[in-house]
């Protein structure tokens, strides 16, 4: 069964939406390729209305929240060749030359954009913790994952699950001595601010790795680290941001290694160790 037209969906309800609703419809009509891209508080902003008038707005059209309106929206404004990668994806031209383009392009942006200070501070925070929790979501998962691979080297005391209920039992049993980093591209998944939620509620503190700074996920952080993704979030594979995402988790691995000094080299050579015992 195809789906309704997002655009045509508008137009046959904009007889009953309020004065402010009406001013999302006629701005999404005039401009609805320009509508996909930003977050819902950029674009709240942008049109001069608040977040909550974007969420009654979707679900006045019918659908179930913002974010399923924006991705019908967006099957039927960005081409095909836009929906495959992170930009446009020209016909003859260099894959390999793109693709590489795009993830040097994050890197050297968010380098730019880096708080080295933050960065030390949010390193000091995972170091002297009493655990740990590296969390994340769908693709966020693995990155977390990674970054359980890397810390649990250091000797800290790592907590990590793939399962979203896994994670939710994890948090649970978070304290104030606790640390979370928490990845997310998009920082808008319901299940991944419901753990957020749970941690902040416990008192751990929270550092959340996104490319989206105005999310709700970064407004529940003690610290953000950002990512400048220069592609559009309607990718859910975010290709580059998930690449800069990896650096940025070995910036902080070698950061807290350098705090841990001796402590961490003699976790880590024991590591090396028992890893060598199993090859040929």
């Amino acid at each position: 069964m195809q789906e309704v037209s997002a655009i045509y969906t508008i137009r046959s309800k904009y007889h009953t939406l309020s004065a402010k609703e009406k001013k999302i419809a006629d701005f999404i009509l005039e401009h609805p390729k320009e509508s996909v891209n930003p977050s819902i508080e950029k674009l709240a902003e942008r049109i001069g209305i608040s977040e909550s008038t974007m969420v009654r707005f979707a679900r006045k059209l019918g659908y179930s929240g913002y974010q399923r309106f924006r991705i019908a929206l967006a099957r039927e404004t960005i081409p095909r060749n836009e929906q495959l990668f992170e930009t446009e994806v020209t016909e003859g031209e260099d894959v390999v030359d793109m693709v590489f383009k795009n993830a040097q392009q994050t890197l050297a942006e968010t380098l730019l954009s880096i708080d080295r200070k933050a960065i030390k501070e949010i390193a000091n925070l995972i170091a002297k913790a009493h655990s740990v929790f590296l969390m994340g979501l769908g693709g966020s998962n693995t990155l977390a994952q990674d970054a359980y691979h890397k810390l649990i080297r250091t000797g800290i005391n790592c907590q990590y699950a793939a399962d979203f209920h896994m994670q939710l039992m994890l948090a649970s049993q978070a304290t104030k001595d606790d640390v979370a980093l928490i990845i997310s591209h998009t920082g808008e998944g319901y299940d991944t601010l419901a753990l957020a939620e749970e941690l902040r509620n416990n008192g751990a503190k929270l550092l959340i790795l996104t490319s989206n700074g105005r999310s709700p996920l970064a407004k529940l952080g003690d610290y953000v680290l950002p990512v400048r993704a220069c592609c559009s979030r309607i990718v859910a594979e975010s290709f580059s941001a998930r690449i800069t995402s990896l650096v940025l988790i070995d910036v902080l691995y070698v950061e807290i290694l350098e705090l841990l000094e001796n402590s961490g080299v003699e976790n880590l050579n024991k590591m090396r160790d028992v890893i060598a015992k199993r090859r040929i």
